[in-house]
């Protein structure tokens, strides 16, 4: 087996290892339910507690406004379902972008098929963008609830969710923001800056563990819940709550977003390096934006070949990169997203590069030197 080149950080990162010495305590001490009354319980609530203070405070926002879930899946789940159903006496008009991840997609597709919702998907531009005046001309009296992702987990296309918000709040739309691909990656001062009234975040993105997330939700807003069972965090998600993950989200937040553990400066030349090599390749096509992109993030399709080849030729090399979502079971099926941006006859060969704190030139230069080989053999293998 060669040596193993990880080229995939948008799909999940290491654990960094500050903050898994930060979470390992609370696997052996403090294992008591933080719901339980008596004294075993009441220690890990108050850890509790002071892990949502840190997090209120890191975010710039009120402990209540903080509802931690298992992952940015969750998160988005919550947001949608939750606060579409809470609104829909106001109206059932929803709003979002053609090249959401599927853990926002499909929460609109079954409120669709199955409420009684109507929802308009947003068109984007070549460079998977979308117009904010598309967004404008989309709302209707009904419209109550727009989502639009902070940046694209397949492309690194940033969208412009700023002005996206000023709309939202102009017209008194409730917005929601995943931002589970942002932190970490790009400047963050403080949550108002999405002006966003719901943003998803994800640990597992930013050097923390799985199965950690949070849904900042700005008061008062108050989503109707989507898990039942008990009066957890505010009675706004029942179950109990998994306090070393949360531990780790925290410790994450802390250490790994505030400067972006992704360095920008280091990633510019491996960046440059990397799409100088594909763009010199026949059959490549650069499809990720030179600007206003995520700066660890490559990605582009192969003419004449397809994701399962290219991502089998790369694993056999050692190389680990993407087709797309690594949220799909495993699926290679057409990206969404180049469909979206109008190259339907690519759709089913993208490939992405995603580079992490630990990515070196090095690793690039081996990847520029055997790339021309492995696509040339997926193409003959098509």
């Amino acid at each position: 087996m060669p040596r193993t080149i990880y080229f995939d950080y948008n799909a999940t990162t290491p654990l960094d290892a500050d903050v898994c010495a930060a979470t390992l305590p609370f696997l052996t001490a403090n294992w008591g339910n933080p719901s339980s009354v008596h004294h075993v319980g009441r220690k890990p609530r108050a850890l509790l507690d002071d892990a949502r203070d840190r997090a209120a405070k890191f975010l710039g926002a009120k402990p209540s406004e903080i509802i931690f879930t298992s992952g940015g899946t969750e998160a988005n789940n919550l947001a949608i379902f939750g606060t579409a159903r809470a609104l829909k006496a106001k109206g059932k008009h929803l709003i979002t972008s053609a090249i959401e991840h599927h853990a926002g997609l499909h929460c609109f597709d079954y409120l669709e098929k199955h409420e009684g919702f109507s929802v308009t998907r947003l068109p984007v531009n070549s460079e998977g963008r979308i117009s904010v005046d598309d967004l404008e001309k989309a709302i209707r009296p009904d419209t109550t609830f727009v989502s639009v992702m902070a940046a694209n987990n397949e492309i690194g296309t940033l969208q412009p969710v700023a002005e996206i918000g000023a709309v939202c709040e102009e017209r008194k739309i409730i917005f929601h923001t995943d931002a589970v691909q942002m932190f970490g990656k790009e400047t963050f001062d403080n949550i108002g800056q999405f002006r966003a009234d719901l943003v998803s975040i994800c640990a597992h993105k930013f050097y923390g563990p799985k199965g950690a997330g949070l849904l900042y939700i700005k008061s008062p807003l108050h989503p109707d819940p989507i898990l039942f069972g008990g009066g957890h965090e505010n009675e706004r998600r029942a179950g109990t709550e998994n306090l070393p993950a949360i531990i780790g989200l925290v410790a994450a937040l802390e250490k790994c977003v505030q400067p972006p553990v992704f360095d920008k400066i280091k990633f510019k030349p491996l960046v440059e390096k990397l799409i100088s090599c594909v763009e010199k390749i026949p059959g490549c096509e650069l499809v990720s934006p030179r600007e206003n992109c995520l700066a660890n993030t490559v990605a582009f399709t192969v003419r004449g070949s397809d994701g399962i080849a290219l991502m089998a030729g790369l694993d056999m090399e050692g190389i680990c990169a993407s087709s797309g979502s690594a949220c799909s079971a495993g699926s290679l099926e057409p990206s969404h997203v180049i469909l979206a941006i109008g190259k339907k006859e690519s759709a089913n060969s993208l490939v992405r590069f995603s580079f992490g704190r630990d990515s070196t030139m090095e690793e690039v230069d081996f990847v520029c030197n055997i790339l021309p080989e492995i696509i040339r053999r997926a193409q003959l293998h098509r």
